[in-house]
């Protein structure tokens, strides 16, 4: 039988979501720690007493973003077969995740952040992207263990190209055109799949 979780581990739980979502809709310079406190129903002195500082809420924001990516991707493998990278593009460069900033692809939101983030930052980043490109090479068929990776991340990089573009456009019909063509084009470098 599961324990259930104690009162600070479910203020944590509020808090993480509230810098998840903060800092994906905001950017980092766009947030502070009093907006953080308050959307999560908690004080400044709890969002210090869980994440020590801004920086330190950014990285845990960055860690659980980017582990929703790896948690996804065999999921997706799992319930679409060979179909998955056409299940996931449909996904990710569709309206409704288009439309969501705040809950949408940590990839696509906070790397640009993690651009102008120390060393430390880039380590933990570049480790778990080095993850997500695995998760998605083994999804991939032919060629060799480097082409597979290497096609992971043309898939991967298209994708979050494209969905920065489609967030960047006025019109929504500008933004379909665009993921309609960077779907395709995903699909395309993706190539050949397996089942997982």
């Amino acid at each position: 039988m599961e324990k259930a979780p104690t009162k600070k581990e479910l203020t944590r739980q509020r808090m993480l979501v509230a810098v998840g979502q903060g800092f994906r809709s905001s950017g980092y310079a766009g947030v502070g720690v009093d907006g953080i406190a308050k959307a999560a129903g908690a004080t400044s002195g709890a969002f210090y007493a869980h994440f020590g500082s801004k920086d330190g809420a950014f990285d845990a924001a960055l860690a659980a973003g980017l582990d929703e990516v790896i948690d996804a991707i065999p999921a997706f493998q799992h319930e679409h077969g060979t179909k998955w990278v056409a299940a996931f593009a449909d996904y990710y460069l569709g309206t409704p995740h288009r439309n969501d900033l705040e809950n949408g692809c940590a990839m696509a939101t906070l790397s640009p952040e993690v651009v102008r983030a120390g060393p430390d930052v880039h380590a933990a980043y570049e480790k778990k992207m080095i993850l997500i490109s695995t998760l998605i090479a083994e999804g991939l068929a032919g060629g060799t263990e480097d082409t597979r990776r290497a096609r992971a991340w043309v898939f991967l990089s298209t994708l979050i190209g494209g969905l920065t573009i489609t967030r960047a456009s006025k019109s929504s019909k500008t933004a379909t055109e665009i993921a309609t063509a960077t779907r395709a084009a995903a699909i395309a470098a993706a190539g050949k799949t397996r089942k997982v």
